[in-house]
């Protein structure tokens, strides 16, 4: 590649400006541990949920700065492996030796692994950013084993937008009147614009659809080669459309116009690759049984679930239980859903046991929907031998006791700002 096009490019990115708005977000402080640990520092996450500006805040606190490459540049579209040894020899031509490395999207380049383990194995510091989660873990499983660590990086979680927002609210004792008001109208707008930094700041339609078009083009049509773009498409619709409802690879290729079952498990294996979708199992001890039971699929903000699905009317309690589902994931949870008689959206599994269980729902007033609540949640806690289950709604809070269980109901704004 012509090594004017490169220089031209490390010029054009040096140009950085953060952004108006600045978001400080929780992962950031848990990356800044490790940026003396040896390992290669993998940040990886949805397009645009801001993992580029937690890599530019690290970039600037540490003495080494200037070799910073994004491969996500269409100047770059013949950008070869054996262009990493001309991109070296720039970077110490235009700034000296130095030994820290940062990389934008590099899994676009094929092969890239091999000159990340050329430079670790130099004692350089790498850090690297990607769009891809299970395309990094294969290729630095296979080239890389024990010489990195991965952090996730999602959407802005409704604690980081309160911090920013309303930041002393969580530092109090007591909430006023005042202070749940605040609180309220913010996770509303949270349930409407979701956690995408740019959307949540400029609320542009335009721009979710621009984030989704590129998702679904360039990190699955075009790295994938898939030719029937149409029901990719259609497949993400039902998904956005049907939150948390339960399906079988089977019944959703009839929906969707595919002859294969297979073609649809690859489809949500690339969904899930890029961080659109996730994929709930039932729980069994048998893991061959959760393999064969249907799944649920939660997606990667709410904003995306509004501009993607069609509703006839606005299914808010669904688009809580995703809220839930995201702050669950985000804490690293092992997470599945149970399923006999009775149902209970989530169950949380650690060292081998079920630890927890929590209901989702708009809210208790119905009789009906408040008995299914409750008897999929005892179901569940005389199953996995629980004490206390959780209930968690718009905005009612009390504590039941039924039988020898204690079922505590929560806000979801206290539950997931700690306040409960």
């Amino acid at each position: 590649m012509d090594r004017e096009v490169i220089k031209q490019v490390i010029a054009d990115q040096r140009e950085y400006h953060p952004p108006k708005i600045f978001f400080n977000r929780s992962q950031t402080n848990i990356i800044k541990g490790f940026v003396n640990d040896p390992n290669i520092l993998i940040v990886t996450g949805l397009r645009r949920a801001g993992k580029s500006t937690i890599q530019r805040v690290l970039q600037k606190e540490l003495p080494e700065s200037d070799y910073y490459f994004n491969f996500d540049d269409e100047r770059l579209i013949h950008f070869k492996v054996q262009d990493f040894q001309v991109l070296l020899e720039i970077f110490i031509e235009l700034f000296g030796k130095q030994s820290t490395f940062y990389f934008d999207e590099i899994q676009n380049i094929e092969g890239w692994e091999r000159f990340i383990r050329r430079l670790y194995e130099k004692e350089n510091k790498i850090f690297i950013t990607g769009s891809n989660a299970k395309l990094l873990s294969k290729e630095l499983g296979t080239h890389l084993t024990g010489r990195y660590i991965q952090f996730e990086v999602y959407p802005l979680s409704f604690k980081e937008i309160i911090q920013h927002e309303y930041p002393d609210v969580l530092t109090k004792k007591a909430l006023s009147t005042d202070d749940i008001g605040s609180i309220l109208h913010h996770f509303a707008d949270y349930l409407k614009y979701g956690g995408i930094p740019e959307y949540f700041k400029f609320r542009k339609s335009e721009y979710l659809k621009d984030l989704f078009e590129g998702i679904l083009y360039r990190d699955i049509v075009a790295r994938y080669n898939i030719a029937d773009e149409r029901s990719l498409r259609e497949l993400v619709y039902y998904f956005a459309s049907n939150i948390g409802k339960e399906f079988s690879y089977t019944k959703l290729a009839e929906t969707v116009g595919l002859s294969s079952p297979h073609t649809i498990s690859k489809y949500c294996a690339y969904l899930e690759k890029c961080y659109l979708c996730f994929f709930l199992s039932r729980y069994s001890h048998s893991l061959k049984k959760q393999i064969q039971y249907n799944k649920k699929c939660y997606m990667i903000d709410p904003a995306l679930i509004r501009t993607i699905g069609f509703r006839v009317s606005e299914d808010k309690g669904r688009l809580l239980e995703n809220i839930v589902f995201l702050h669950l994931k985000i804490q690293g949870q092992e997470i599945y859903f149970h399923k006999n008689r009775k149902e209970c959206d989530f169950v949380i599994r650690k060292n081998n046991r079920v630890i927890k269980a929590i209901q989702v729902t708009l809210n208790l007033s119905d009789e009906k929907v408040k008995n299914r609540e409750i008897d999929g949640l005892i179901e569940a806690m005389e199953t996995y031998g629980l004490q206390e289950g959780f209930i968690i709604t718009e905005n009612e809070q009390s504590t039941l006791k039924v039988a020898k269980f204690q079922i505590k109901i929560i806000p979801i704004w206290k539950w997931l700002l700690d306040l409960a």
